[in-house]
């Protein structure tokens, strides 16, 4: 591909951020807000079936029309957080988005309260099934709902708390740029390109990634224990306000999946963090090292890293998905021939990757920050398979769009595995597929233990922050008692990492997401074997699993896949799989 065509053309959606069209559907919401409220403030309650049906329909098609703009300022944003046109926009969607929160939230309210015998009535309509699960889901938050007046004062003050803090964490990072000797001249590097590092063949030039990376989030500090402490802080405060008992209790409420569920994945995860302290011995025996260093976690076990073109790493992806099927292969493929993907690493742009799912009529984009090395290209499989998800869920209604956090990470980490498979199946060379089998190894390991190590961490921090004040030293404390439980005496932290904590995005944006993580790569393995097993069977429930987005709960999203997620030894199964996969590397190693 061209140079010019590794950016994304948000085009598809307006023509540039000074456009008439975008500001029409900028200056229609406020007023188009107001009409809604005017015909059903106070008035669900009174509505009979249909009039509750037509309603709700409404409200979908109003958050239609708005999610288009504010996901196209949020692009551009992303793609460069620098550029002052962009930050303007994103700020000034961020202000009316709030505005529109606080005139449409007496809505959800009023859901919430309809007598139980009107929900019967409305169950009974064939034609509201589609908007079934979307009112239980809110439903389930009426004890800790407060009355509208505070619900609106509680989202007005986000714009200048925890929405605030944001903006400053992600404007920040993005503005970093790093000072390292590399080849015996100084370079400067955007935090991506010193990540991939971590994929060196050299250690020393492993350790001085990681430790600039890290070094440069501590001179910041100030800045990043003001945002943590703050995000915590807000949290806590509206548990206290909102009758919780936990602060993950609201994202497992939203998830579907009972507290004590998702403790019960995360011990069994614990149970099993001997598996990658193995994994890390017989590592560290391949790189003929004492200990590894956890910047040497993702060293090459090849004398020279293979290093992957962007042509190639797409056209392997791609492929990878039409082996499974064609279908799915021209969804991928679209990504990249319609540019909705921005591809390279710069100064300015959001780090790590993302797949936006905008609405069931619009197209999904994709962000990448691609430097050439295995993990990136597993990464073009992860966010394409986030991305065909959202095309195949575009049968469903904007309310039922998106699927529950637990099964988002379903069809991206599925499409991990068919890369891997199609790279396993093609190679010969037993040196280079000892090096597949380490990177998949490493996957596992990072999608299931540090994803608990995350959340572990994260309550940790949410629950001590209740007490006062946390300093950057017991942060530090955290983390690294956290991290040392999976690594054991396997594997030795270098002094930075005590700012690991630091640019890990999901703490401030997505409270609790990680564990979802955990949840999809053992609910994949388990997809992957049956796929293995029963062929092309397996494929009408797969796609029925999604297509059905956020339709279901996640245990009856599963089921259409033939899984039960409330098998007592489920999750066991997986770890079972990365067992195999560790057995099968000591005989090759």
């Amino acid at each position: 591909m061209p140079q010019t065509d590794l950016t994304w053309n948000t085009a598809l959606l307006y023509p540039a951020p000074d456009s008439p069209e975008l500001e029409a559907d900028l200056g229609s919401f406020e007023q188009l807000a107001a009409n809604f409220r005017a015909a059903y403030f106070e008035k669900a309650a009174t509505l009979d079936s249909k009039g509750l049906l037509k309603a709700i329909r409404d409200y979908e098609a109003l958050q239609t029309r708005m999610a288009k703009p504010f996901c196209y300022a949020h692009l551009l944003f992303a793609s460069d957080s620098g550029n002052e046109t962009y930050r303007a926009l994103s700020m000034r969607c961020s202000e009316l988005g709030n505005r529109l929160s606080q005139q449409l939230l007496f809505f959800d309210i009023e859901l919430m309260e309809l007598d139980d015998n009107k929900i019967a009535d409305f169950r009974a309509l064939p034609e509201a099934a589609t908007y079934l699960h979307f009112l239980e889901g809110i439903r389930k938050f009426r004890p800790h709902t407060l009355k509208e007046n505070e619900e609106r004062l509680l989202t007005r003050k986000e714009l200048t708390g925890v929405r605030a803090f944001t903006k400053l964490f992600d404007e920040l990072s993005a503005s970093f740029t790093y000072q390292m000797e590399l080849d015996g001249e100084m370079k400067e590097f955007t935090g991506e390109e010193l990540l991939s590092m971590l994929h060196h063949t050299s250690a020393d030039v492993r350790f001085r990634a990681l430790t600039t990376f890290l070094e440069r989030h501590g001179e910041h500090g100030i800045v990043f224990n003001a945002v943590f402490n703050n995000v915590a802080l807000d949290h806590g405060q509206e548990m206290e306000l909102r009758n919780y008992s936990s602060p993950i209790q609201p994202t497992n409420i939203g998830n579907e999946i009972p507290d004590e569920a998702v403790e019960h994945l995360m011990s069994v995860t614990e149970a099993n963090y001997g598996l990658a302290q193995e994994y890390f011995r017989i590592k560290a025996g391949m790189l003929k090292m004492d200990k590894l260093r956890n910047c040497d976690l993702y060293a090459p076990v090849a004398e020279v890293e293979r290093a992957y073109s962007f042509d190639e790493a797409r056209e392997l992806v791609v492929d990878s998905y039409r082996d499974y099927s064609p279908e799915f292969g021209d969804i991928v493929e679209a990504f990249f021939t319609e540019r909705r993907v921005d591809v390279l690493p710069r100064t300015g742009k959001s780090g790590g990757a993302f797949a936006m799912g905008i609405s069931p009529v619009l197209p999904p984009f994709l962000l990448l920050n691609y430097t050439g090395t295995l993990r990136d290209l597993a990464t073009i499989a992860h966010e394409a398979g986030h991305g065909l998800h959202f095309v195949i869920s575009q049968t469903q209604s904007t309310l039922n769009y998106h699927a529950p956090l637990p099964l988002a990470e379903t069809a991206s980490v599925f499409g991990e595995m068919l890369l891997t498979r199609r790279l396993l199946d093609n190679e010969q060379d037993p040196q280079v597929r000892r090096s597949l089998l380490c990177a998949k190894i490493e996957d596992i390991i990072a999608t299931t233990f540090r994803q608990t190590v995350l959340t572990r961490f994260e309550l940790r921090l949410h629950n001590e922050r209740a007490n006062g004040l946390l300093s950057n030293d017991r942060i530090a404390e955290i983390w690294l008692e956290e991290n040392g439980k999976l690594f054991g005496d396997s594997v030795e932290m270098i002094p930075a990492y005590r700012w690991g904590w630091s640019y890990i995005g999901h703490f401030i944006h997505s409270r609790f997401y990680c564990y979802s993580y955990t949840f999809a790569e053992l609910l994949v393995l388990a997809l992957f074997r049956k796929y293995r097993e029963d062929g092309d069977a397996f494929k009408p429930g797969y796609r029925a699993l999604l297509e059905s987005g956020g339709a279901l709960s996640p245990a009856d999203t599963a089921r259409l896949a033939g899984i039960d997620i409330t098998d007592s030894g489920f999750w066991q199964k997986g770890y079972d799989v990365l067992a195999e996969l560790i057995e099968e590397l000591k005989l090759i190693a």
